[in-house]
């Protein structure tokens, strides 16, 4: 037996590897980590469409020497199985090529660090012409005249990647504007979420500025964390192979409680049901979101649950990190752990969901309607007890006191459960919350408050309560108002 060398067809393994299956913003967020292993604290990101169309990434990080960028623009530069540090963001060595030439056929960047410029291309065309692996070194005279080179010509240090002939970018678009116009939305989105522990004013210690064609981006929380309405439950962490997995779940506000903005905001394009389950982050980097990896399904009940989970980068091995840090997968010691969490996480957004948001226990609001679970199943009657029911009831004569109750059956038997389970499953607000919906309200108010004496016991009962019944107690302002319009 002998050994013999039998290395890969350059033109052949460079266009297959393209093919991985980045998306524009995936392959950005790629470059983008490699920013913040850099140290960057402002990347800008420009789109030019016209003339000679490019796309370009500009950082302030340390930059790298000569060597550090030859080796870096070299295919596999490090080893997923040697340790890296705490905060690096790579993992195969390929990222900055893979990601690049899976959107362009030249890849150049340009690096300054300690005021040492140095700058290599990869040509997929000259791979091709010359059969192998050639990179080119690029002279001052090559860079200099690339686009960008000014403004990092007058940092102490950063680096510039370049992407040029857009053919992958481009391609089945009616124009080169179109292409990068439309995709740049995606891209906001998508890089606002993915880093939005970088960009977000809460994160302290590497706080991370990243324009988008001058426009900053503003970061996308997914968990609401802002939000008075948000809850946050307790963490739920647990150490594998000696590291610590952090797991912080959280409830998002019942739809009730949020704006028609905030709704949409919250669940993005597929909506919120679509969004909840696990966010895993690498290193406060986001890399896969809104699944629950097999240990539940999604449905109405758990749509507002959305746990954070925090891995090391040492932990990769086990989650089968791949090349585009866009899937994970939890091994078993994992996933034993977070099936703890899903069962308290699920049951307590079913309670907010269920009970539009509203801590339950010791609320002293009186609903309109009681939820009743009864073999098995749940019916919701109608609160007798409900003053406004009261105070009608009370004044019926007593020959029309049997039909009022016998129509109050019959809506309680006609209940459209259905119809509500559609909506929870959806994003539906309930009403009253609109302009319209706050008329028929006073309206309502008006109403009942004609028929009642002015010195009525009645009256006088409705006006000190009327902050406790629903719909008012959802709306404290609007009840206030009425109180002291018919205090009066």
């Amino acid at each position: 037996m002998r050994e013999i060398d039998n290395p890969p067809n350059a033109a052949s393994l460079l266009e297959s590897m393209r093919s991985i299956g980045y998306t524009l913003e995936s392959a950005l967020a790629d470059l983008i980590d490699n920013s913040i292993s850099a140290q960057a604290k402002t990347i800008n990101i420009e789109f030019r469409p016209y003339d000679d169309p490019y796309v370009a990434l500009i950082d302030d990080g340390i930059g790298m020497s000569s060597d550090v960028l030859h080796n870096a623009m070299r295919h596999g530069s490090t080893s997923p199985i040697y340790e890296r540090k705490s905060d690096d963001m790579g993992r195969y060595g390929l990222g900055l090529k893979t990601s690049s030439l899976s959107q362009c056929r030249r890849l150049t960047v340009v690096s300054k660090h300690e005021g040492c410029v140095s700058a290599f291309c990869w040509d997929l065309d000259v791979v091709i012409d010359k059969g192998n692996w050639v990179m080119l070194a690029l002279d001052p005279a090559d860079y200099e005249v690339l686009p960008h080179y000014n403004e990092l010509s007058k940092q102490d240090s950063g680096t510039v990647v370049l992407w040029q002939n857009l053919d992958n970018l481009v391609v089945g678009e009616r124009s080169v504007e179109s292409a990068l116009g439309e995709k740049m939305l995606y891209v906001r989105d998508h890089l606002s979420l993915v880093f939005h522990r970088f960009i977000s004013s809460y994160h302290t210690k590497q706080r991370l500025s990243v324009f988008l064609n001058g426009a900053p981006l503003q970061a996308i929380d997914p968990f609401w964390a802002d939000h008075k309405a948000t809850q946050v439950l307790d963490e739920d962490n647990f150490t594998i192979s000696g590291q610590r997995v952090s797991v912080k779940p959280y409830i998002l506000p019942h739809v009730n409680k949020m704006s028609s903005s905030e709704v949409l905001h919250a669940g993005r394009s597929e909506g919120i049901k679509a969004q909840q389950g696990f966010y895993i982050y690498r290193n406060k980097r986001l890399i896969i979101w809104g699944t629950w990896f097999r240990l539940a399904k999604k449905d109405e009940l758990s749509k507002l649950a959305r746990v954070r989970v925090d891995i090391p980068n040492s932990l990769d091995y086990l989650w089968t990190l791949d090349i585009k840090k866009s899937a994970a997968h939890p091994p078993e010691a994992v996933r034993i752990n977070l099936k703890r969490t899903v069962e308290r996480i699920r049951e307590a957004s079913g309670r907010t969901i269920k009970f539009k948001g509203r801590k339950v226990e010791g609320s002293k609001t009186s609903p309109v309607w009681h939820e009743v679970i009864a073999r098995g199943g749940v019916r919701y009657d109608i609160n007798r007890e409900y003053p406004m029911i009261v105070e009608y009831r009370n004044s019926l004569e007593a020959s029309n006191v049997p039909l009022f109750d016998l129509l109050l059956s019959v809506i309680e038997n006609s209940f459209p459960a259905e119809a509500l389970y559609s909506q929870m499953a959806g994003d539906i607000r309930s009403g009253f919350n609109d302009d319209e919906s706050m008329e028929r309200l006073r309206e309502l108010v008006g109403n009942l408050f004609s028929q009642l004496p002015k010195n009525s016991d009645a009256r006088s009962r409705l006006l000190s309560t009327l902050h406790l019944l629903e719909p008012f107690s959802l709306h404290p302002n609007l009840t206030k108002d009425i109180v002291k319009e018919y205090e009066l």
